[in-house]
Order: structure tokens, then sequence, then C-alpha cells
């Protein structure tokens, strides 16, 4: 059995959605479908509760309003015959009503949950519809059923695997089943979610729990690309990726993956494809735990938003838990250190959460002088770069030796090099890179 993701652009319009279950027919496997919102639905409903949040109810039943006829409009171009606009229109009038329902509560975190996972049930609901209308047998899944988050808001792999295994085998004569991505219950039962671009997340710990041959994420974009080709002129998919390399990439800001999503599969050895809906012919690029062990340099990715934190005290020459009580401070706030570099008596760290950011820097200053530097951007060169390998960092550096560089992280792992620099400074040396790494042998 496979499982097969398809985001927000691949059901954004009726056509798009014909066009996904045109995909899976062709695909002969069992497989278990995950769907994201309609593209543009997550964000309306952020603006919904947001107004909510600010006590204008007004303007959120406005917005609820504007939304609903823009899905009669979708539903309408969805589906054919009366009889089954009929059943679209029933669905997306339930869910709208149970929105304007909302807005008569107090608003609180766990109403905007369910706010928000309204996207995902409209989406599958309406597909299983069309799906239904073409002649085609499928089962809606509802991740309810079986996708739950413990009270650290981490994946409860087991009981997926457990509820996920029971349903199947209740339906053992169908091929397609349908599920939300995104969506879940916390350990109190309560709707809530696994973040934006949480539907990867989905995709990858299903496939983990139900041991699927393979994982198809399909999006807009033809594969992970070598470099951001919202930026890059001369950008080309990379065919083959490790997991390690793609988690890198994932983590240091490139787009076509959520951060998360690698690593239920990985830890199954489930390979991973990443495909786009609008050149289904494109061979996109394949994960799994080969890559190319001869290239050295395989992509570039960059992550936005970096704060860079520096702390320099004589109390660091020559002693011994320093650094243990530096990290200890971002551990009670839960804010984790992408890069650190030491010296005989500075550390310099970076963080891409600033929520307790002014916290975090006054019990800092009982070490030693604070220093934080923010807009800067973390470029992050992958590839498999063992230590033997010389003059990898060398190329990197030359590339853009006229750049200032606020840090360099190598030799923490074989597949990266993470450079810091202000972020006025990012496009530029994403091109810079990208021409003369990947193009200068071309030339």
């Amino acid at each position: 059995m496979k499982v097969l993701k398809f985001g927000g652009t691949s059901v954004g319009s009726p056509e798009r959605m014909h066009a996904v279950a045109e995909l899976i027919i062709r695909e002969p496997e069992a497989k278990i479908v995950v769907l994201s919102a309609v593209s543009g639905t997550t964000n309306t409903l952020v603006n919904i509760s947001m107004a909510l949040a600010d006590q204008q109810k007004d303007k959120a039943l406005g917005i609820i309003e504007q939304l609903h006829q823009d899905y009669l409009h979708y539903v309408d171009h969805l589906l054919n015959n009366e009889e089954a606009k009929a059943t679209g229109k029933e669905v997306v009038d339930a869910h709208f009503a149970a929105l304007r329902s909302m807005t008569r509560e107090d608003f609180n975190a766990d109403i905007e949950k369910e706010i928000l996972a309204q996207g995902e049930l409209l989406s599958t609901k309406l597909f299983c519809a069309y799906l239904k209308e073409q002649h085609i047998q499928a089962v809606l899944l509802p991740a309810l059923d079986f996708m739950r988050i413990d009270e650290h808001n981490e994946p409860d792999l087991d009981h997926t695997e457990e509820q996920l295994k029971a349903l199947l085998t209740q339906h053992q004569e169908v091929s397609v089943f349908v599920t939300q991505g995104y969506i879940c219950l916390n350990s109190q039962n309560r709707i809530d979610n696994l973040q934006r671009g949480g539907s990867d997340y989905t995709a990858s710990l299903v496939g983990a729990a139900i041991r699927a041959s393979e994982i198809q994420i399909w999006t807009d974009i033809d594969g992970m690309h070598n470099n951001d080709p919202r930026i890059v002129k001369r950008t080309f998919p990379v065919a083959k990726l490790s997991f390690d390399e793609a988690a890198e990439l994932a983590y240091f800001g490139a787009k076509i993956l959520h951060p998360s999503s690698i690593r239920p599969a990985q830890w199954a050895n489930i390979p991973v494809r990443l495909l786009n809906t609008m050149k289904p012919e494109a061979p996109g690029t394949l994960i799994s735990s080969h890559g190319h062990d001869d290239r050295e340099i395989t992509a570039v990715a960059a992550k936005d938003g970096i704060t860079a934190i520096k702390i320099k005290s004589s109390r660091m020459l020559l002693a011994y838990g320093f650094l243990r009580k530096i990290f200890e401070i971002f551990e009670k706030y839960k804010t984790p250190i992408d890069l650190i570099t030491t010296s005989e008596v500075a550390v310099s760290l970076t963080i891409d959460n600033q929520t307790h950011l002014e916290a975090i820097k006054k019990e800092l200053e009982a070490f030693g002088d604070v220093e934080i530097n923010q807009n800067h951007t973390i470029v992050c060169v992958v590839g498999n770069m063992p230590f033997r390998k010389v003059g990898i960092l060398k190329k990197v550096i030359n590339a853009i030796d006229d750049i200032p560089i606020r840090m360099v992280s190598y030799g923490g792992s074989k597949f990266n090099i993470s450079i810091l620099i202000d972020s006025q400074y990012k496009n530029e040396t994403l091109n810079r890179l990208n021409e003369k790494i990947f193009f200068v042998e071309k030339v």
C-alpha cells in the first residue's frame, strides 16, 4: 500500500481536484490519499480566528460568508449531476453552520483549532463526493479517529498504527482511502493540529504506521530543487536525495517539504517521492536511504528570521559547566538552538524563535555581556561532505568571498555547511553559490 499526499494547490480548484482523481486511478496499488485544505482556505480560517480574537464578530461573519460562497461555487464546478451537487452543498452548508456557531462561543485556543480544522474536513469530504460520482469506490478515514499527539505535542505513532490497522481491516476489499492531513486529536481528546505544513507530516506518519511501500508528496513543483527557484534563475530538480540530506534541506528552508516529515519515513525506511501534479510525467525527487555517494554538494537552502546571540565572559576561560548553564536557559524557555560556535571567552549561537528572547537575554546577562543581532539568514549547503574530502569548505567560502559572514558551522554533520549572514545578502549569496558551485564546470 502507498500513501499519496496532495497539497493545497493540488486541490486548489475543481479542475485540479479532478486531476488528482485521475492520478490516483492510474496508481494500481492500494493507497491512502492524504489531502490538505484547498489553497487559501487555511489562511482565511486564520483571518476568521484573528477577527474573533480581536472581538470583531461581524468581521468574522463577513469572512465566513464570503468563504461559504466560494465553496458553493467550488462544488458547482466540481460535481456534475444534481444529486452529487446536492450532497456537496449539504457538506459545505453543515461546516459553515458549524463555523457560524463557533462565533457565538467565547473564543479560545480550542475554538481556534476547531476553526482551522475545517479546511481539511471540507476538502476530503468533497473529494469523496466526487469519487463517488465517478463510481470510484473509496472510504473516508477521519484523521481524528487515528491521529493523536501526546502531552508534549509529539505524534503517538503506536496509537496511529493500532487504530489504522483496525480501520483498514474493516475494508479489506477497498483500494482507495482518503484522510485529512494536518489535523489530529491532542492528549485531552480535543481537536488539534501538526502545525502549518503538517499534511506532509501526516503522510509520513501514516506511511510509517502502515509500513507503506512508498510515500508520495504531490505539490506544484517538480521535486526538490538544488536552490530556491523563487530567487535563483538557474535551478534544477535533484533526482535522488538521502534521508539526511532531505532533512537538512527541509529544516533549513526548502519549502517543498515539512521539516518534520522525513523522520517517520526514515525510521521505517520508506522511500519518499516528491512529484508535481502539474507535470505528473516528471520524475521528481526520490528520497531514500541511498543518495549519490560520489556527489559532494547537492543543494542549497536558506532559513530566514534568525537571531544571533553572543555571550562574552572571562568566566568561560578554563571553566567547565559553563556551556551547560547557557543551554539550560534555552531549555527552560523551550527555544531550540540552530548553530553554535565557541572561543575561549565567547559563545555565539542562533535561534529562530524569538518568543522568549527578552527573558533569555535577561538570564544570559548573569554570565557576561550579551549581544543580540536580528534579521539574519542561515544558508545551508547540503551534500555528502565527510571531513576526509578536502577543499569543499574552500569552494563554498570562495564563492561568497566578499560577502560578510557572521558564523560558519562545519563538521557537526557530514551533510551540511551552515553559514550565517545578514538577511540583506541572502539573494546574492544564493545566486553566487548556485553559479560558482553548480554551473562553474558547465560554463
